[in-house]
């Protein structure tokens, strides 16, 4: 096999040479694009599955992939993290977060899901005071205003067929904010495999414990009927429902490496507001697979919310 010159050379596994600004925004659309189809999928298949199902599969696949890697770039050393106990917190909220994102999955089109999903900037604001000790200045609190704006516009609480399942995507965006905290706090020198690998262990261990919970103790008819996808544990197993959880494991870790090494390669202020191109590409995914586009109403949220979380990002550059 010939050697190829280091210089000429764009691994993920190793430290990046300098900024390579259109690399890195080519990444992150791809990564974007590419995590959005995955939620699609999963939101595709998941009259056919169950939460705890999917995301069990799904999770071992992902193991199976970053084991892999792990040998290739050097070793299964990189899998263990230096500080285990905020890795796995962290993986925890990840789990919670997902929990949250795919509950209303079989009853909340893509755009809702992903509108609700990032209003984390918001929460992130909300949390830096007290957890990190970070002033909540003037933008801080525009941003809030503006992102809560937006989720008011797509939640539409005073309409008639207004449901709570709209609130579970926002409740997944806490989620996703406190595994940022987590990840700033106290993950930053931790290796992106050992990350990884918590996260694929925690989802595996939750979906068995899910999967036993409720084929021993059924929920009443109701809940299954209101919340199929998280109130099912196991049910029959389809070709579909292995193919796209392993399809989506794929996709999961590709679009994070590709979020990852963009992020390496250039200033994250200037790549930070282009990662809310995921409400447009979620859209677009919707429409594709569901022939479902949101509402103008639903579309003047999502700008608000991508404005307010592009202000966040701004003025944490500015930082």
């Amino acid at each position: 096999m010939m050697k190829i010159k280091s210089h000429s050379r764009f691994s993920i596994f190793e430290a990046p040479s300098g900024d390579r600004p259109f690399n890195a925004m080519s990444l992150l659309i791809l990564g974007v694009v590419v995590l959005a189809l995955q939620d699609s999928l999963i939101k595709y298949i998941a009259p056919q599955t169950s939460f705890w199902q999917m995301q069990t599969i799904r999770a071992f696949g992902n193991l199976s992939l970053i084991v892999c890697l792990a040998k290739f770039a050097g070793g299964l050393t990189l899998v263990i993290p230096e500080n285990w106990r905020p890795v796995y917190l962290r993986a925890i909220m990840q789990v919670m977060c997902m929990f949250f994102f795919f509950s209303g999955a079989p009853f909340l089109s893509l755009a809702q899901m992903a509108a609700g999903l990032y209003t984390y900037p918001l929460f992130v604001s909300l949390l830096a005071g007290p957890l990190l000790g970070e002033k909540i200045g003037v933008w801080r609190i525009s941003a809030l205003v503006i992102g809560a704006a937006g989720a008011l516009l797509i939640l539409n609480p005073f309409a008639a067929e207004f449901s709570f399942i709209q609130v579970l995507p926002v409740v997944a965006g806490f989620f996703y904010a406190c595994n940022l905290i987590i990840l700033r706090r106290a993950c930053r020198t931790e290796n992106p495999l050992a990350l990884t690998f918590a996260v694929a262990v925690i989802f595996i261990v939750c979906g068995l414990l899910g999967i036993s919970i409720l084929s021993f103790f059924k929920p009443a008819d109701e809940i299954i009927i209101a919340m199929p996808f998280v109130a099912i544990g196991w049910p029959e197993l389809t070709v579909m429902a292995v193919a796209i959880p392993l399809l989506c494991s794929i996709l999961n870790l590709t679009g994070n490496i590709c979020l990852a090494r963009a992020y390496q390669t250039a200033d994250s202020s200037w790549l930070a507001p282009l990662d809310f191109s995921y409400l447009l590409f979620a859209a677009i995914w919707g429409r594709l697979l569901f022939d479902n586009w949101p509402t103008s109403q639903a579309l003047m949220g999502m700008a608000l919310i991508a404005i307010g979380g592009m202000v966040t990002a701004w003025r944490e550059g500015r930082k």
